[in-house]
C-alpha cells in the first residue's frame, strides 16, 4: 500500500503522528538541500534545521493549513517557500551593497526571449551554468552565453554593477516577484503539464506569452523546475535518523511500516 502526499497533508493537519513521521523521513533531505543551496554558510548548523522544523510544526504555521491536498511536487514548492521564509525570520540575510529592483531588471532584459529570461532568473536563484542547463535541458555553454549577454544588458542599464549583482539580489528579487501575482497568473498544474509534456502546442504558447511578461509566474515556473530537480536527487532519511527527529519534536513512533513514495 502506498502512503501518498495527499494522505500525509491530511494527517499532519489532523496532528496524527504518522503524517509528521512521514514528513520528517521524506522531506528533511529536501529541506537540507534548500538550506545548503540558499544558506551555505549556515546550513551545517544542526540547530538551524531544528529551528526550521519547529517553525514548520508550530500551530501558527501555514505549511499544511494554506495548501489544499496536493501532489508531492506542488507541496514541495510550498515547502520551499516556507523554509526560506523561516530562515529569513530566524536571521534576515544582509542587504546587498549594490541593489537591483525588479522593475530595472525587467527593463534591462526586455530584448530577451522567455528561455533566456529563465536562465537569468536561475542566476538570481544562485544556480550555476551546469545546474541551470540541466533544469532547462540545455548545455552549460548555452546558459553561460545567455548570462553573458544578460550581464551586458544589465550593466549598461544600472549606475553600479558587479558580476554577482543578480545573485546578491536574489532574495530581494524573489520576494518582489512573489508580490506581483495577478488574476491571470497560472496555476502549478499548467506549468507541470508543460514540464511533463502533457500541454498542447497552443497551451504551451499561451503559457509562454504570459510568463515572458510576468515576473511572478517566471519565478513560480523556475521554482517548480527546481523542485522537480530537487526531488529527483532526494532520498529518505535512514530510519534511525528519522526517529531521532521524531523524538526531538515530540512525535510518537510511526505506525506504518509500508510507506513508499
Amino acid at each position: 500500500m502506498i502512503y501518498t502526499c495527499y494522505e500525509m497533508i491530511g494527517d499532519c493537519r489532523a496532528g496524527r503522528p504518522e503524517g509528521w513521521a512521514y514528513f520528517l523521513t521524506n522531506y528533511i533531505p529536501v529541506i537540507r538541500q534548500f538550506l545548503h543551496h540558499y544558506f551555505p554558510d549556515r546550513a551545517d548548523d544542526p540547530a538551524l534545521l531544528e529551528r526550521v522544523l519547529r517553525a514548520l510544526r508550530q500551530p501558527g504555521s501555514s505549511l499544511f493549513q494554506s495548501i489544499d491536498p496536493a501532489p508531492e511536487r506542488a507541496f514541495v514548492a510550498g515547502l520551499r517557500q516556507q523554509v526560506l521564509a523561516a530562515v529569513e525570520a530566524d536571521r534576515a540575510s544582509a542587504t546587498p551593497e549594490l541593489t537591483l529592483d525588479i522593475e530595472a531588471l525587467g527593463a534591462a532584459l526586455e530584448p530577451l526571449t522567455l528561455t533566456e529570461k529563465l536562465v537569468v532568473w536561475f542566476e538570481t536563484m544562485r544556480y550555476s551554468d551546469p545546474d541551470t542547463g540541466r533544469m532547462l535541458r540545455m548545455s552549460p555553454q548555452t546558459a553561460e552565453k545567455i548570462r553573458a549577454r544578460a550581464a551586458e544588458l544589465v550593466r549598461t542599464s544600472v549606475d553600479a554593477w558587479r558580476s554577482s549583482l543578480l545573485a546578491d539580489n536574489g532574495t530581494l528579487l524573489g520576494q518582489a516577484a512573489a508580490t506581483l501575482s495577478t488574476k491571470d497568473c497560472l496555476a502549478a498544474k499548467t506549468f507541470f503539464d508543460v514540464i511533463d509534456g502533457r500541454a498542447t502546442w497552443g497551451g504551451r504558447e499561451e503559457m509562454e506569452r504570459h510568463v515572458k511578461g510576468c515576473w511572478h509566474c517566471m519565478d513560480h515556473y523556475c521554482r517548480l523546475l527546481e523542485v522537480v530537480d530537487t526531488l529527483r536527487a532526494s532520498k529518505p532519511l535512514p530510519e534511525a535518523e528519522a526517529e531521532g527527529y521524531q523524538r526531538l519534536l515530540g512525535i510518537e513512533a510511526r505506525k506504518r511500516s509500508f510507506w513508499k513514495r
